[in-house]
């Protein structure tokens, strides 16, 4: 198991990467809502996207990047309006905002990344993009408040912004891997997130980037479910620039597993803080499966817990309502025996027995309600029956999400 470090960091932390968040007046008054990340060397890059069938602009233009440009050097982003549904004026803001980032950076236009969030239908003020950019490469810098002004930019019905940063060794050097994301409703994403960025000082082929990305958002960003809505915008890049000085990794060795572990940490981490800041949220719900038959069993099962509404709602209201709980195993369409599983909440430390052998053990209400009031609650669910496990990550269903998007167009 390689060695992972935990530090105070954003996407800055990595060697040769700068960062910037301004007010663009995109949408928002008052407040960032335009960032940049910026690497002052070519990157090879990765990235995973939207399963919805309607995709924003931003995501197109994404997707072929990633799929035919050998590197990329910037990423800008903003929040308020999602450039979806946009038409043919749509993927012009994404060339305009992306020539304007490689005339300001001296960058190839296949060399920028853009991507959006917010208001799905509203055309971007192409005029506020492009003297967006100019503010933001005039604030590019290193420090970590830069890096926290770029994360803070991109959020729109987040609380707070969500960042992370790790070291490792590979290849005798000492790596740095970080990493933002946004992301608080319209969460339920099948292919990573809403939106996340992620740098690395580490050089790799772009090949194997991609791959190990595309691999690890399976167990961590895909994991995760708000509301069960699957956005148009959700998009997650890598960019990683090698400046560590690492020997390459163009195989899957010792030190290719290495950053597989850290990504690993850095993803489950920032999707469980996307998780816990869904929109009214007031706890992180985590759905542990273990000894299920199957690994892909685990998954459902875990998912479905998590996308109950019914089981959701019980955890806002404190209620150990464990019918909810087995009702949504019952359908999630994986295969098991009620009989044999055991069920438990657990939170702050504390642990309690709900279910076993088919039947609902002598628990007591009051402490089960006490344990489902911790800020972070477990569900734990032994399927006794096998050896395979997955977590799944979500949150309470409380009056505020309802408030929130009843107004999110206002």
């Amino acid at each position: 198991m390689a060695i992972i470090t935990e530090i105070n960091g954003g996407v800055t932390a990595p060697k040769g990467f700068l960062a910037a968040g301004i007010e663009a007046g995109i949408k928002y008054k008052n407040r960032k809502d335009m960032a940049m990340v910026y690497s002052k060397t070519p990157c090879t890059m990765g990235g995973t996207f939207t399963s919805n069938v309607v995709k924003a602009a931003c995501v197109l233009w994404d997707k072929e990047i990633v799929a035919n440009s050998p590197t990329a050097q910037a990423i800008v982003v903003n929040a308020g309006i999602a450039n979806a549904c946009t038409g043919e004026q749509g993927l012009d803001a994404c060339r305009q905002t992306a020539k304007a980032v490689a005339e300001k950076l001296n960058l190839s236009e296949q060399e920028v990344l853009v991507a959006s969030t917010g208001v799905i239908g509203m055309q971007l003020p192409i005029d506020r993009m492009v003297a967006g950019v100019g503010q933001l490469c005039e604030n590019l810098g290193e420090g970590r408040e830069k890096a926290k002004d770029a994360a803070c930019a991109i959020m729109t019905t987040d609380t707070h912004s969500k960042e992370v940063a790790v070291t490792f060794q590979a290849g005798g050097k000492t790596i740095t891997l970080a990493g933002m994301c946004k992301g608080s409703g319209m969460i339920h994403p099948n292919m990573c997130t809403m939106l996340g960025f992620l740098t690395t000082d580490l050089a790799i082929s772009g090949k194997l980037l991609q791959e190990a990305l595309r691999e690890d958002v399976k167990d961590t960003f895909n994991m995760v479910s708000v509301d069960g809505d699957t956005s148009t915008n959700d998009t997650l890049l890598i960019l990683a620039n090698g400046e560590a000085g690492n020997p390459q990794i163009t195989e899957k060795n010792q030190d290719y597993e290495a950053f597989a572990q850290a990504l690993r940490y850095v993803n489950t981490k920032l999707a469980k803080m996307m998780a816990g800041d869904g929109e009214g949220a007031t706890a992180l719900v985590e759905a542990k499966v273990i000894h299920a038959k199957t690994k892909e069993d685990a998954k459902i099962l875990a998912k479905s817990v998590i996308c109950s509404s019914l089981t959701k709602a019980a955890i806002y209201g404190h209620d150990a309502n464990w019918g909810r709980i087995l009702c949504a195993l019952g359908y999630s369409g994986a295969e098991f025996d009620p009989t044999k599983l055991e069920l438990f909440f657990e939170g702050e430390g504390k642990r309690i027995q709900i279910f076993k052998e088919g039947i609902a053990t002598d628990y007591s209400e009051e402490e089960a309600g006490k344990i489902l009031s911790a800020k972070e609650v477990r569900i734990l669910i032994d399927m006794k029956e096998g050896e395979a496990q997955a977590c799944a990550w979500g949150c309470d269903l409380t009056y505020d999400y309802v408030k929130i998007n009843a107004d999110y167009r206002s």
